[in-house]
């Protein structure tokens, strides 16, 4: 996906190159260090410039800079400042307190014998104000086509809504460092889910907090009194509790003002991430609050988005316990070739998931306003079920007020296993690719939860470099070229006919690959990327996944979406999903195809090169 900077945005500078640091327009003065210890600067604005920049350096803890304007406190930015070398810059937007005095008290962690050796910090030398940052990728493995932030550190996706034409995706974002840290709101748009264009930041850390995931709706009725067609919004305000705030939009959710009640929502316990959506059944507003350490939901109504009544828990002892429950969702879709509708509970867990880390688990079952009722199998179990089984696609939920009854997800391509160790360092992480949510009945009588690429994504597509109808499989491998890239899609359909099991594989020139096996006898699919790239960042990296195929013929159709470091895999239409990062020392030029045992076709293969930004 194409990501472009909106004109008017003020604070997007230029980030640095992580080896060698380059600076436009940087200015000579303006900016005042006084030691007043060991572990306690001040820095004072005394000139002219559009932003900050202050020099990062990974390994390093946080420091605590205050920022104070004329002598009132604004805000806490924690960011990693450069002992002994820069690994890059990121800006603090001055342009709201031009023509005012501005210092920053800042606390470091950093042991220190004297002033004179704290003096010689790498930041104190290097921390400048500049008029631009040129956010141009420097990383290797920033995604072409998928959605990432411009700079800093994002994971999940949250307040998400349809208005006039335009996708709005929020996401958790620090703007001042690739590490966990300052959680705001970023903001995003996109008029086809495919070009995405950058935002301010739209809603930023205050009192109660830093800003964690929720939810926002279109208020069409005016039910809270924010104005008929408000943006409201609900998110976790997270300090040394965690306590539910509300904040709202009239300008199409650019920026949002904060309720001066908050918090609405307060437990005596760890919640968080609060879902919600209108009831048009009951008349009502609906919310999910994720009960975390309780494994549990927790179901809540609402007249005016503002007082909350709780009504039902759902969740003790059901599916995956292992970790904390985070991120839900709650919908209702059509069963495929019937008349059925079922309401689908999306529960999101770190840890616990199906290859360890995180991932997302789902329920089906019926909603009656107040209370869901899960599915139970032939032996009356509530089953655990699995969104995707790769290991990067977590925090899945769905964009409020879609067209068409849509029901479009995105999720957090990453796990929290290795999320802040990956081999990029300009930004880090990407949203999956959006997602159509459906439901099928398989053979064993349940329903699942299909999740196919969104149609808008066909637009991706430049030239189709590989055809061919139908090609004869056996042991012997069959090649064929990638584009010189390996940015591409790939479709094709199996028919294994006697083959014991169908290898598809990736490779480049350095010999690392990626195997995908698909065994018509276990109906299953796997994916091992242990051999793909870059892997000893992390213990947990190097994997193999596998997902039920839920097919009785021997016969699935795949499409594959391979960026610079990731690959989604969609069996049957959505069926069965895989999403995994690899990090390839150079493209993939080649998929080779075989069996392990007997003959299979491969009908209808074709291989296309992707636009790129």
């Amino acid at each position: 996906m194409k990501l472009t900077v909106k004109k008017v945005i003020p604070f997007f500078m230029a980030l640095l190159s992580m080896n060698s640091p380059m600076i436009t327009n940087a200015k000579d003065t303006g900016v005042k260090i006084e030691h007043l210890g060991v572990n306690n600067t001040l820095v004072r604005i005394t000139g002219d410039g559009k932003y900050l920049l202050l020099p990062i350096q990974e390994s390093n803890d946080d420091a605590r800079i205050n920022l104070l304007v004329n002598g009132d406190y604004k805000k806490v930015i924690n960011a990693r400042l450069a002992k002994s070398k820069i690994d890059y810059f990121v800006p603090v937007d001055m342009a709201p307190y031009k023509n005012e005095d501005v210092v920053l008290t800042i606390v470091t962690s950093q042991g220190r014998n004297s002033v004179r050796e704290a003096k010689e910090d790498a930041c104190w030398k290097n921390i400048m104000l500049s008029d631009t940052f040129d956010t141009s990728n420097r990383e290797k493995y920033r995604p072409a086509f998928h959605h990432t932030p411009l700079y800093g550190w994002m994971n999940d996706p949250n307040g998400m809504f349809y208005k006039d034409g335009v996708w709005h995706l929020y996401y958790q974002y620090n703007p001042y460092g690739s590490k966990w840290q300052n959680l705001s709101w970023g903001h995003s748009t996109s008029t086809d889910l495919v070009n995405w264009e950058s935002h301010p930041t739209a809603i930023e850390p205050n009192g109660l907090g830093m800003v964690f995931s929720g939810s926002s709706v279109v208020d069409r009725n005016n039910s809270a009194g924010f104005g008929k067609d408000a943006i409201v919004a609900l998110y976790t305000s997270a300090d040394i509790s965690q306590t539910q705030s509300l904040a709202w939009s009239n300008d199409n959710g650019e920026t949002f003002n904060i309720y001066p009640g908050n918090p609405i929502i307060t437990l005596e316990s760890e919640a968080r991430d609060p879902n919600m959506f209108w009831d048009e059944n009951h008349k009502c507003w609906v919310l999910l609050l994720a009960h975390a350490l309780e494994h549990e939901m927790l179901i809540f109504t609402s007249p005016d988005l503002k007082s909350w009544t709780l009504q039902s828990r759902f969740g003790k002892g059901l599916g995956s316990q292992d970790g904390v429950w985070e991120c839900p969702d709650l919908f209702e879709l059509p069963v495929e070739g019937t008349d059925e509708k079922k309401w689908v509970l999306i529960c999101n867990i770190n840890p616990g998931g199906p290859f360890g880390g995180s991932a997302t688990q789902y329920f089906i079952g019926d909603f009656d306003g107040k209370t869901f009722t899960p599915d139970t199998d032939a032996n009356g179990n509530v089953p655990t079920k699995w969104l995707d089984y790769g290991k990067d696609h977590y925090a899945t939920v769905s964009w409020s007020d879609t067209p068409d009854n849509r029901r479009t997800v995105i999720g957090w391509m990453s796990n929290w296993q290795y999320a802040a160790e990956v081999p990029t360092m300009q930004f880090r992480s990407a949203n999956t690719l959006p997602r159509e949510m459906g439901l099928f009945k398989a053979a064993d009588g349940q329903i699942y939860a299909s999740s196919a690429p969104s149609p808008e994504l066909t637009a991706m597509r430049d030239k189709l470099t590989v055809k061919s109808a139908k090609i004869a499989l056996s042991a012997k491998p069959k090649n064929f070229n990638l584009p010189s890239d390996g940015i591409c899609e790939i479709l094709m359909d199996i028919e294994a006919n006697k083959a014991k099991e169908v290898n598809i594989e990736l490779k480049n020139s350095k010999g690392e690959n990626v195997t995908m096996i698909y065994n018509a006898e276990s109906k299953t699919m796997s994916f091992d990327r242990t051999n793909s790239g870059l892997i000893d960042f992390s213990q947990d990296f190097p994997a193999v996944t596998v997902t039920p195929t839920y097919e009785t013929d021997g016969k699935i159709g795949l499409r594959l979406f391979i960026d610079r470091s990731s690959i989604e895999l969609f069996g049957n239409d959505g069926r069965f999903v895989m999403t995994n990062l690899v990090f390839p020392t150079s493209p993939y030029s080649t998929l080779s195809l075989k069996t392990n045992g007997g003959k299979a076709k491969i009908l209808n293969l074709k291989i296309y090169s992707l636009k790129t930004k």
